[in-house]
């Protein structure tokens, strides 16, 4: 049984556990002590996050790439959206690292390797998805980069970042509140 049965099993049997009343489901699976933490997107969508591996038994197509760099997070304004993290699609026959690095040049102009998956998230919303959260390290920054959909890398501070607003809906949640602590507990 994946944690995402699990999850619906609790939540269908546990009237207590809902989208309004948000918080941290932890389930022990093999000995193993598993934290999602559950909460409503600004658009009202259901949304499960859990750090570590794969936990939810759908495949993570979509990327978020969360990193700093000289104590500075990496963002871009999306032409609709806002100021946001680095993300995407991983295209046909791409795996979602290489997307993650992809999506992170083509919307900043940044080159990153040492990759790594530090956690999952599925939103259900009108279309179900899982997206995968990465940091990595900063190789290479282009100054003149080919840009898609952005206006390219932008550079923020905690201050600037926390005092931002122009920050995309998903900032704004406690989702990326959450992930934006895991990678500053985290960094090097």
């Amino acid at each position: 049984m994946n944690i995402r049965m699990i999850t619906r099993n609790v939540l269908s049997n546990n009237s207590r556990i809902s989208v309004e009343n948000i918080g941290v489901l932890r389930y022990t699976v093999q000995k193993d002590v598993i934290e999602i933490v559950v909460f409503q997107d600004l658009n009202g969508g259901r949304v499960e996050l859990t750090f570590g591996e794969n936990r939810f038994g759908m495949e993570a197509r979509h990327v978020l790439i969360v990193l700093k760099y000289k104590d500075k997070w990496l963002l871009t304004r999306h032409s609709i959206r806002g100021i946001e993290f680095p993300g995407g699609k991983a295209e046909a026959g791409e795996t979602i690292e290489e997307a993650a690095i992809r999506e992170t040049i083509e919307e900043t102009g940044v080159t990153i390797t040492n990759l790594v998956k530090l956690a999952e998230y599925v939103v259900e919303s009108n279309i179900t998805f899982c997206k995968a959260v990465f940091t990595g390290t900063v190789v290479h920054v282009d100054d003149n980069p080919v840009l898609h959909e952005t206006e390219g890398a932008l550079w923020l501070t905690n201050e600037e970042l926390n005092r931002c607003d122009e920050l995309s809906f998903h900032m704004k949640d406690k989702g990326m509140k959450t992930i934006r602590k895991w990678v500053e507990a985290n960094e090097q």
